[in-house]
C-alpha cells in the first residue's frame, strides 16, 4: 500500500490542503522581500564630494554654487560633477569657459560626500559611505546575506528531516524575526553584516520546509498546482516590494516593515500540520493517523475518517521505511542518487545565478528603480501561469529546458542591443526574466518529485545550499562590467545556456507518484514503471482498510 492511496482516500486536495497552502502563504511573502530587498536598502544615490567647508574667508564665499561646483570638482563626460574626485585646491581659472581641466591634479573625497535624496532618504550607502573605493563593500551585503541563506539551507534541511517539518517552520519563523529586526537597528556596518548573514540563515528555512511540507500533503493530480501556488507567493511578495519601498524610502524602516509579516505567521502557527508522510516514514504511527483523521473531517471524508487504523498505516511502514537516519551522505552513497545529486545540484546553481544576476541589475534597463522591480515582477505571473500548462502538457524536464534556454537566449541578445536602445533592451530583459522565474518555479516541484522522502527534505536543503552559492556569487558578478562592460551579461548567458543542457540529463516525474525510499531511485526505469502500473491495480483501501482491522482483531 502506497501513501498516496491514503491520501487520496481522505481528498488529496480539499479544504485542509488549501488551510495549509494560505497559512504558508503569509510566511512565502516575505521570502522575496528579504531576498531583494538589498536592490533598495543598497541602492546608491547620485552623489559628490561635499565642499561646503572649502574657501572659507576668501573670494570662494562669493561664489554661486554651480561655481564653486566648477573649480572644485572635476567633471566627467556627459557634464556632471565627479562621484569619487575633487581638486586638490580650487581651480578659480575654470570660470573661465575655453579652459580645460587636463593635468589639474585631484584626490578623493577628503570631507565626505552629499547625496541626492529625492528618491531615498537613506540607504546602506549613505550611511556608512560605501561607495567609490568601498562600493564592493555595498554588493558584499547582498553576498554576505546568500552565504547566511546557503549555510542555513544545509542546517535547516537536515534538522527538518531528523525533527519534522512543523518544529524546524517555527524556528525559522523566530530566528528570521530577531535577527531581521537586529539587522534594522545595526549601529555599524559589521554589526549589519553579521546580522544580515543570521537573518539569511533563519529565513532560508521557510522556504525549503513550506515547500516540501505543501508537496507532501496532496495528491498527484494536484502537486503541480501547489507548486505553482508556492511560487506565486513568491511573485506577490515582489509585487508588494517595489510598492513598500516606494513609501518607506528609509532602510531601517523598510527591512522592518519585509519582517513584520513573520509575526502573523508564527501567530498562524499552531494551524500547520506536520508531515504524515514524514511521520510515517520516521515510525510514529499513531501521531500520523492523528493527522490523517484531522485531514479526512476537514475534507469531509468522515466515513475513511472512522475507518482508517494505525494498524492500516504500519504496512507503509514495513514496506517502506525502516529505523534508519539519513544523512546528507545518503545522498551521495548509491550511483543513481549521486549522479542525481550532482546534476540537480548544478541545475539549481545555474537557475539561482541567472535568476538574481537578473533580479539584481534592476537599475540598467532605462525604467526607474521601482518600475523595474514592479515590472520584472509582473512578468513572473504569465510566466508561472504557463508553467502550470506545460509542467502536464510537456512534461517537467522540457519546461526547466525550455525556460532555461529561453533566459539565455534573451541574455544573449541584450548583449548585442545598443544601449541606447532603452526599449528593446527593457522589453527583452523582462522576458529573460519571465523565463528565469518560470525555471524557479519547476525546479522546486521537479526536485521534490525527484527525491525520495526518507531524503526529500535533505535534498531540497543541499540544492538549496547549491542555489545560494550561485545567488551569493551574483552580485560580484555585475561587478565584472569594470573588466568590460558586456561580461556580466556574457557570464550570465552562458551559465543559462550550460545549466539547460545539463537539465536535459535528469529523469521526467510527471504523473509519477512520489517515490518513498532510496531503493525506488537505484531501480532502474523499466522497473518502477512496471511498480507504477501495479500501484494502479492494487486493492481498494476499504479492502485493506478491513484487512488491517481483522488482523488487529
Amino acid at each position: 500500500m502506497k501513501f498516496e492511496d491514503v491520501l487520496t482516500e481522505t481528498d488529496g486536495f480539499g479544504r485542509f490542503q488549501v488551510m495549509l497552502i494560505s497559512i504558508i502563504f503569509v510566511a512565502r511573502f516575505t521570502l522575496p522581500c528579504h531576498f531583494l530587498v538589498h536592490n533598495f536598502i543598497a541602492a546608491v544615490p547620485d552623489h559628490r564630494c561635499d565642499i561646503s567647508r572649502l574657501g572659507e574667508g576668501d573670494v570662494f564665499e562669493n561664489l554661486t554654487q554651480d561655481q564653486r561646483l566648477r573649480v572644485s570638482i572635476p567633471t566627467g563626460a556627459d557634464g556632471s560633477p565627479s562621484s569619487c574626485k575633487m581638486f586638490t585646491e580650487p581651480q578659480l581659472h575654470l570660470l573661465l569657459n575655453s579652459t580645460s581641466e587636463e593635468g589639474i591634479p585631484t584626490v578623493p573625497c577628503q570631507n565626505g560626500w552629499m547625496y541626492d535624496t529625492s528618491t531615498f532618504t537613506s540607504t546602506l550607502a549613505t550611511e556608512w559611505d560605501l561607495i567609490c573605493d568601498k562600493r564592493s563593500l555595498n554588493k558584499a551585503t547582498a553576498t554576505i546575506f546568500f552565504i547566511g541563506v546557503m549555510i542555513g539551507a544545509m542546517m535547516f534541511g537536515s534538522l527538518s528531516d531528523r525533527f519534522g517539518r512543523r518544529p524546524v517552520l517555527m524556528m525559522s519563523y523566530i530566528s528570521g524575526m530577531i535577527f531581521g529586526l537586529a539587522s534594522a537597528f545595526s549601529t555599524s556596518f559589521v554589526m549589519f553584516a553579521i546580522m544580515r548573514f543570521f537573518t539569511g540563515f533563519g529565513i532560508t528555512g521557510i522556504s525549503i520546509v513550506s515547500t516540501v511540507l505543501s508537496v507532501e500533503w496532496v495528491d498527484i493530480e494536484h502537486r503541480k498546482l501547489v507548486g505553482v501556488i508556492d511560487s506565486l507567493a513568491w511573485t506577490f511578495g515582489s509585487l508588494m516590494l517595489a510598492w513598500i519601498a516606494y513609501f518607506i524610502t528609509d532602510w531601517r524602516w523598510l527591512i522592518v516593515a519585509v519582517t513584520s509579516p513573520l509575526v502573523l505567521a508564527m501567530l498562524s502557527w499552531r494551524w500547520v500540520p506536520e508531515s504524515a508522510r514524514w511521520l510515517i516514514a520516521n515510525g510514529r504511527v499513531d501521531t500520523a493517523h492523528y493527522y490523517l483523521r484531522k485531514c479526512a473531517k476537514m475534507n469531509r471524508r468522515e466515513g475513511f475518517a472512522a475507518k482508517i487504523k494505525p494498524e492500516t498505516l504500519s504496512g507503509i511502514v514495513v514496506l517502506e521505511t525502516g529505523p534508519k537516519t539519513y544523512t546528507y551522505l545518503d545522498l551521495v552513497k548509491t550511483p543513481k542518487m549521486r549522479r542525481l545529486a550532482i546534476l540537480t545540484g548544478i541545475v539549481w546553481y545555474g537557475i539561482a545565478s541567472t535568476f538574481y544576476g537578473i533580479s539584481f541589475n534592476i537599475t540598467g534597463f532605462g525604467l526607474n528603480i521601482y518600475l523595474t522591480q514592479f515590472t520584472y515582477a509582473a512578468i513572473e505571473v504569465p510566466a508561472k501561469l504557463s508553467v502550470y500548462y506545460l509542467l502536464d502538457k510537456i512534461g517537467r524536464r522540457r519546461t526547466e529546458v525550455g525556460a532555461l534556454l529561453g533566459a539565455g537566449i534573451c541574455l544573449g541578445i541584450n548583449i548585442f542591443v545598443p544601449k541606447d536602445m532603452q526599449l528593446c533592451r527593457t522589453i527583452v530583459a523582462i522576458l529573460g526574466k519571465g523565463c528565469s522565474s518560470a525555471s524557479f518555479t519547476t525546479v522546486f516541484l521537479f526536485t521534490s518529485e525527484l527525491y525520495p522522502t526518507v531524503v526529500r527534505q535533505n535534498a531540497l536543503g543541499y540544492n538549496s545550499f547549491m542555489a545560494r552559492l550561485g545567488v551569493s556569487i551574483a552580485p560580484l558578478i555585475i561587478l565584472l562590467d569594470d573588466v568590460w562592460k558586456p561580461l556580466p551579461q556574457v557570464t550570465m548567458c552562458s551559465v543559462a545556456i550550460t545549466t539547460g543542457l545539463v537539465a536535459r540529463l535528469l529523469p521526467e516525474t510527471r504523473n509519477r507518484r512520489l517515490l518513498e525510499t532510496i531503493e525506488d531511485i537505484e531501480k532502474s526505469r523499466k522497473e518502477h514503471i512496471f511498480q507504477h502500473k501495479q500501484d494502479k491495480c492494487n486493492i481498494p483501501m476499504d479492502t485493506l482498510i478491513r484487512s488491517g482491522t481483522e488482523t488487529r482483531d
